[in-house]
């Protein structure tokens, strides 16, 4: 378990790397705290992509920029116009070997005319990811109701994992674990959402929770909006998405040493990264 002020940093982390890959037409499909490193300046990173979708960016449509005007659950509003994204090319990128799609991978949206009268600027809403799949894949304490039934599953489902990864961060453990992987699944299935009574939570974050683990997709927090509807919920109060890759960690490892492995390491074997 992590104090509440720490694990916000490193949600909210999450919450931009999910956004990022969602903009690249990616859907993650395995948010779990084993892959979610902190890197050596304090910041997180995502690693395993092995279990994820990529968008056919054949059939995706034009990503939306909205209005920021408030609304009563503190959210923007989805009422103003849409853009054409830039066509990128290989030659726009400057990392070596680097795919940028020519178009974005979302859902279409009805175009209407913009709203006067609307406080602050607009927002970019680059969700969700216009992808379906059958596939049964992901950790059981993490997988979403829509995998378990094999109904068919979109981005949707990593608004779920991040809700059941916030919870085991705060709790110690996930919300529908049973004693095996079958009462599992039924648990994710049919169970409902229950709290810990320790520790105690303040309401925003169970609020927060409750609606990134709603079982009919469709309805979930994130769905819609993806990131920029979360990223307006209280538990988020404070933060700044902007400058979030400035903010000071709060913990730093320590320098890597060759003190830190075993004998039966290969400290002289080199590594890749990506």
């Amino acid at each position: 378990m992590l104090p509440l002020g720490i694990s916000r940093f490193y949600v909210s982390e999450v919450v931009v790397a999910l956004e990022y890959i969602h903009m690249m037409g990616i859907v993650y499909r395995d948010l779990k705290p084993e892959n979610v490193l902190v890197r050596s300046d304090g910041h997180i990173m995502l690693t395993d992509f092995d279990l994820s979708l990529k968008c056919d960016t054949s059939t995706s449509t034009p990503a939306q920029v909205i209005s920021s005007q408030n609304t009563p659950n503190g959210g923007p509003q989805q009422n103003e116009y849409k853009i054409e994204p830039p066509k990128f090319t290989a030659s726009s990128c400057i990392l070596p070997n680097c795919i940028v799609p020519a178009v974005s991978c979302f859902h279409p949206k009805r175009k209407r005319k913009k709203k006067p009268g609307h406080l602050g600027g607009p927002e970019f809403v680059a969700e969700p990811v216009d992808v379906r799949s059958m596939s049964f894949v992901g950790t059981h304490e993490y997988l979403a109701p829509e995998i378990v039934s094999g109904e068919g599953h979109g981005s949707a489902v990593d608004w779920w994992t991040l809700g059941i990864f916030i919870f085991e961060l705060l709790y110690g453990v996930t919300p529908f674990k049973g004693i095996d992987h079958e009462l599992t699944l039924a648990n994710i299935v049919a169970r409902a959402l229950e709290f810990p009574k320790e520790p105690s939570m303040p309401a925003p974050v169970k609020d927060l929770i409750s609606q990134l683990l709603t079982k009919d997709p469709a309805r979930r927090m994130g769905s819609t909006m993806g990131a920029t509807a979360i990223k307006h919920h209280p538990f988020f109060q404070g933060i700044n998405w902007a400058l979030l890759r400035c903010t000071s960690p709060p913990f730093i490892p320590p320098p890597f040493s060759k003190e830190f492995l075993s004998d039966g390491g290969c400290p002289d074997t080199s590594m890749e990264y990506y």
